[in-house]
């Protein structure tokens, strides 16, 4: 391969898989503060395909071309002159920011934003976590507080972001009640949840009541009736806007919605959870970096454990 050069999956308009392009564009240079990650894997979620169908506010046509992917786990080729905290041949796995996208064969990283990637698992399964865990992460404990013994619902529990809130919330000590389909409902209690509702059984607001979080990966009516199940002084956390405040307000609760961030700092604390055995990375389905377009499709229309992986990018033809 032509080290000047590399694959980079990018869209030039917005529309459905079809605007998808796997284009040769140079590799990136550096700048001081930042390192240069071969890329290994890359993970597919639901912003990828909201980003590229025009649906997300922050992506408009001004910044078109535009590279998918914020997910990465692979090998740093180089390094900035001020990286003092990653070197050259480390295998690492980030979160970018929206910058630089992960559909390609390299990338450009703050150091801040990379973490040795968990020795117990490969390349595909480490760019699984980064995006799904942070999110989780910081959705249960920097926004929801959650702590020892207190009771959490987490809607959509079998899903990306969902099955690593329902192994977090677990091992946080909380008592774990998850929303999923009816033939998920064994994976999610694999996965440490105490409590499993079938969303199109009874409907989850005469089952629970009390709880001090409840976390919405769904948004919609599922957000809307989660009010009711909160104690006095509880939190609503969602990843999809902030819920209504004068629902709040009428029951008495907090609400908030946020966007996770970059940070290599919670991912090496996530990575020592995986490497323990607590946590784990579920891949529902892996595809090569040409493939991007159908593994958008099979996420954006189906339902799944777990996440859409690319793998083998760094041997793409």
């Amino acid at each position: 391969m032509n080290q000047t050069q590399m694959k980079l999956v990018r869209i030039h308009a917005f529309g459905d898989s079809n605007v998808l392009s796997l284009d040769s564009v140079p590799v990136p240079e550096l700048r001081d503060d930042e390192v240069l990650l071969r890329v290994h894997a890359a993970s597919v979620n639901p912003v990828d395909f909201k980003i590229r169908s025009g649906g997300y506010p922050q992506v408009g046509e001004s910044q078109l071309p535009y590279a998918m992917g914020r997910d990465a786990s692979g090998v740093v080729q180089r390094v900035g002159k001020n990286i003092g905290s990653v070197q050259a041949g480390a295998e690492v796995y980030a979160m970018s920011d929206m910058t630089h996208g992960t559909y390609a064969e390299y990338v450009i990283l703050k150091a801040d934003q990379c973490a040795v990637r968990p020795t117990s698992i490969d390349h595909a399964h480490a760019a699984a976590v980064p995006l799904a865990a942070l999110t989780a992460w910081q959705g249960l404990f920097d926004h929801g507080e959650l702590s020892n013994g207190q009771r959490v619902l987490i809607h959509g529990g079998a899903g990306g972001v969902g099955h690593m809130a329902v192994q977090f919330a677990r091992h946080a000590g909380a008592h774990v009640i998850a929303t999923a389909s009816a033939h998920d409902i064994d994976f999610v209690r694999e996965l440490g949840a105490d409590e499993v509702i079938d969303y199109h059984g009874e409907p989850f607001e005469q089952l629970v009541k009390n709880l001090d979080v409840v976390y919405d990966l769904i948004g919609g009516d599922t957000r809307d009736r989660s009010f009711k199940v909160l104690r006095r002084g509880g939190i609503l956390v969602s990843t999809l806007g902030e819920p209504s405040r004068e629902k709040a307000d009428e029951y008495g609760v907090r609400v908030v919605g946020y966007k996770a961030k970059p940070s290599g700092e919670q991912l090496t604390r996530i990575a020592a959870l995986i490497d323990e055995g607590e946590v784990r990375a579920h891949i529902a389905k892996t595809f090569r970096l040409e493939e991007a377009a159908a593994a958008q499709d099979f996420l954006e229309k189906g339902h799944l454990r777990g996440k859409v992986v690319l793998v083998d990018i760094a041997s793409t033809p």
